[in-house]
C-alpha cells in the first residue's frame, strides 16, 4: 500500500510572529528543532523508504534531522517550492487583511485566482507543486514517501491527495509542525496518523 507522509517544517520566528514566509530562507527556532525532534520518534514506525523537502531553509533543516534520525536520504525538490508571495514576504497576515481586505478575502475563498503583489499566481504554484507530487508517487509506486512542506503548499498537495477542499490558507499560513499519513489503497485515499 503506498503512503505519502505530509510533514509541516518545524517552527520559525516568522511564524511565531504571524508573518508570511513563502520563498525566504527562514531557520526553525527552538521551538521549530523541538518540534522536529518529536517527530523523528513518531515517524520511526511508518515505513518511510525517502525524504523529500521543498527547497526552504526550515524545510530543509526539518527534512535534514528527520532522514538523519530515520537514517535515510533526503533531497530538495525545486519544484516543491512555496508559493513566492513576492511583496507579501514578511508581512504579517493581519497587515494584508487590514491593507488588502479584498485580495484577503480571495485569496481565503478562491485562491486559485490571487497572484501576489509580484508574486506567482497560486493556481501556477499549485500546479508545478501537484506535478512534482505525482512523478514522485510514480516513481515510488507503492512504497511510503515522506514530503516536507511549508504551508500553504502542505495544505494544496493535502487537499488533492484527499480530494477536499484546500480551506482558508491564511489560516494555515503559520501553522508549523506536525504530520499526517495519507494511504492509497484502491485508488482512495485514507488518512492516518
Amino acid at each position: 500500500m503506498a503512503s505519502i507522509v505530509l510533514i509541516r517544517p518545524g517552527a520559525t520566528d516568522f511564524d511565531d510572529q504571524g508573518r508570511i514566509k513563502g520563498t525566504l530562507g527562514i531557520p526553525l527556532n527552538e521551538r521549530g528543532a523541538g518540534q522536529v525532534a518529536q517527530m523523528i520518534r513518531d515517524l520511526s514506525r511508518q515505513g518511510i523508504v525517502a525524504v523529500y523537502s521543498s527547497p526552504c531553509q526550515c524545510a530543509e533543516q526539518s527534512a535534514a534531522a528527520i532522514a538523519a534520525g530515520l537514517s535515510l536520504r533526503w533531497k530538495t525538490v525545486d519544484k516543491l517550492a512555496n508559493v513566492d508571495h513576492g511583496l507579501w514576504h514578511g508581512k504579517r497576515v493581519e497587515e494584508v487583511r487590514q491593507c488588502q481586505p479584498k485580495v484577503y478575502r480571495q485569496m481565503q475563498e478562491h485562491p486559485e485566482t490571487v497572484c501576489p503583489p509580484s508574486g506567482e499566481p497560486f493556481a501556477d504554484a499549485q500546479q508545478r507543486v501537484l506535478a512534482a507530487v505525482d512523478k514522485l508517487r510514480r516513481k515510488h509506486g507503492a512504497e511510503t514517501i515522506a514530503l516536507v512542506l511549508p504551508e500553504p503548499i502542505y495544505s494544496v498537495v493535502r487537499s488533492d491527495l484527499l480530494g477536499v477542499e484546500l480551506g482558508d490558507v491564511w489560516k494555515a499560513e503559520c501553522e508549523c509542525g506536525g504530520w499526517e499519513a495519507i494511504q492509497f489503497e484502491a485508488a482512495r485515499a485514507l488518512v492516518r496518523g
